[in-house]
């Protein structure tokens, strides 16, 4: 059954598909950090979404839906408008290109996420696998 995007079931699925996926873990091994994911309102979201993760050495700890970006102060956010991260998630739009080219917008060190560049990748493909309900 498709999952909605964005919606916090969307990304504890895709917390729980990280913890079980040996590529991701591999990647992401040196990695440690949270971030958020904000789908900014208009073109398609109605209201801006944030979405949590903390990603520590190729776990994810936790993740859940914010009700807004001040209640986590995690190291990234990621903002996007919903066809952006559509293009992404649906791996039409590479997340490393997108971010050097501003069309995910970040607040946090560019250079950190540079280093570790397959975990973004892998973090991609493993959200590539879930069945996902894009808003009308």
């Amino acid at each position: 059954m498709a999952i909605p995007f964005p919606s916090d079931a969307w990304v504890k699925e895709l917390c729980g598909i990280l913890n079980k996926n040996q590529a991701y873990q591999n990647a992401a091994a040196k990695w440690e950090g949270d971030l958020i994911f904000v789908v900014e309102a208009g073109a398609g979201a109605t209201q801006e979404h944030y979405l949590y993760m903390d990603l520590w050495h190729g776990q994810c700890r936790n993740a859940r839906e914010l009700t807004g970006d001040e209640e986590v102060a995690a190291e990234f956010m990621i903002s996007a408008p919903l066809p952006t991260w559509k293009r992404v998630i649906g791996g039409q739009l590479d997340p490393i290109r997108a971010l050097t080219g501003r069309q995910l917008k970040l607040k946090g060190n560019l250079l950190k996420i540079l280093k570790t560049p397959k975990a973004a990748i892998e973090l991609v493909n493993c959200s590539k696998t879930i069945d996902t309900q894009w808003p009308a």
